[in-house]
């Protein structure tokens, strides 16, 4: 079988129960019960079907591109990504090192608060984004949300507060580290 025999051009994503899908102008929102989440979206290319109680999405393409598969595939995730998350949600796991000093964490009103981060006198803040709750349990901070975009920006919002500068990492590997990426909840 060749290569272009295996290529699509369309690609339908069912739409779970209790999550309505709008299609706009320019942008997609899915509402579910945990959210809405509302993304800019290629309207050209989206097709909504109502059958037998059923709702979908159709993806079309034109056929027999390879760059054009790979975007059906990345949009295929981005549309499953939004009925998943307002539906059961995401969450990422990150781990405490402190090795020099003993920091202090925890989640203030949207902002995730380092104390005594490498004996330093002020603490340091990391922004998490709306709709992200952060919840530090022991070495761990986990972050949720439903949509998986800003749950993986939080993270990294919060690594980068914890970046060492000026000091070898090989010696000094204190910080916030990411050890799960953003998944989706177990049930």
């Amino acid at each position: 079988m060749s290569t272009d025999e295996s290529l699509r051009d369309s690609v339908t994503v069912p739409i779970p129960k209790g999550v309505t899908v709008t299609v706009g102008r320019r942008t997609i929102t899915a509402k579910g019960p945990l959210g809405t989440v509302t993304r800019p979206f290629p309207n050209d290319v989206l097709t909504y079907a109502l059958a037998s109680g059923e709702a979908s999405l159709t993806l079309q393409i034109p056929p027999n591109r390879r760059q054009a598969q790979a975007l059906l595939h990345s949009w295929e995730r981005h549309l499953g990504n939004l009925a998943t998350g307002v539906t059961k949600g995401f969450e990422a796991k990150m781990k405490v090192v402190a090795a020099h000093f003993p920091m202090k964490v925890q989640a203030k009103d949207g902002e995730l608060v380092i104390e005594n981060f490498l004996g330093e006198k002020y603490p340091r803040t990391a922004k998490l984004l709306p709709g992200v709750t952060a919840k530090v349990d022991g070495d761990f901070v986990i972050l949720s949300g439903h949509d998986v975009e800003i749950v993986g920006q939080s993270a990294a919002n919060i690594e980068r507060t914890t970046r060492i500068r000026d000091y070898d990492p090989r010696v000094f590997q204190d910080g916030i580290y990411l050890v799960e990426h953003a998944h989706p909840k177990e049930a």
